[in-house]
């Protein structure tokens, strides 16, 4: 039997669900319309792939498409990818295909105007370590998953073997902090967090 205080909060989470739900649609509708090829992919990984909501999306693909469109980048790497929705929205994206880890190693030299880290959440401090020095001043690095549902948060209850969520809070202290770059966290989705290079 749920007592009154049970009550409350299942309402207040329903609520903020059916607020966050409403306002996330209010803003699909007010931002640019998902092109046609974005939308059949979408649908395609909705229908055909388990985890479909591992895909970037409308609105997250939007904003990664006008950070794109405002850097103008020439050289533009993505770290991980699912479907490719992301790939599509940043365009001029170089496809490597192996451990990033090792395939970082051979583009040393390179220079990137736009970095998007969106691949196993263990490594997001080794993937930035190996392309930081390689982003240009003024460049952008976007990381996905910051806020990894939330379990981020440090008064979340965190369990001894959850390394990926003990990554993601190593990452996210690690760069706080880092005088290469200037952070700025967006709590969109699961959290995007902006690294301006230095």
């Amino acid at each position: 039997m749920l007592n009154q205080r049970s009550m409350t909060f299942l309402f207040l989470a329903a609520y903020k669900t059916m607020t966050d739900d409403a306002i996330q649609a209010y803003a699909d509708a007010h931002s640019e319309p998902e092109p046609p090829l974005l939308h059949a992919l979408w649908r395609e990984t909705h229908l055909q792939l388990l985890m479909p909501r591992m895909a970037t999306g409308h609105w997250q693909g939007r904003l990664l498409s006008m950070f794109s469109h405002l850097l103008k980048p020439i050289r533009v790497l993505e770290i991980g990818t699912f479907t490719g929705y992301a790939t599509l929205c940043l365009e001029r994206v170089s496809l490597h295909v192996g451990d990033a880890r090792d395939v970082l190693l051979t583009l040393v030299g390179e220079v990137w105007d736009l970095v998007f880290i969106d691949a196993d959440k263990i490594n997001n401090g080794r993937y930035f370590e190996l392309v930081v020095r390689q982003v240009r001043p003024g460049g952008l690095l976007i990381v996905d998953n910051v806020l990894w549902g939330g379990k981020a948060l440090l008064d979340y209850p965190l369990k001894a073997n959850d390394h990926d969520t003990k990554a993601v809070r190593a990452f996210n202290e690690q760069v706080r902090t880092d005088s290469r770059v200037v952070p700025l966290l967006l709590p969109v989705r699961d959290g995007l967090l902006l690294l301006r290079r230095v």
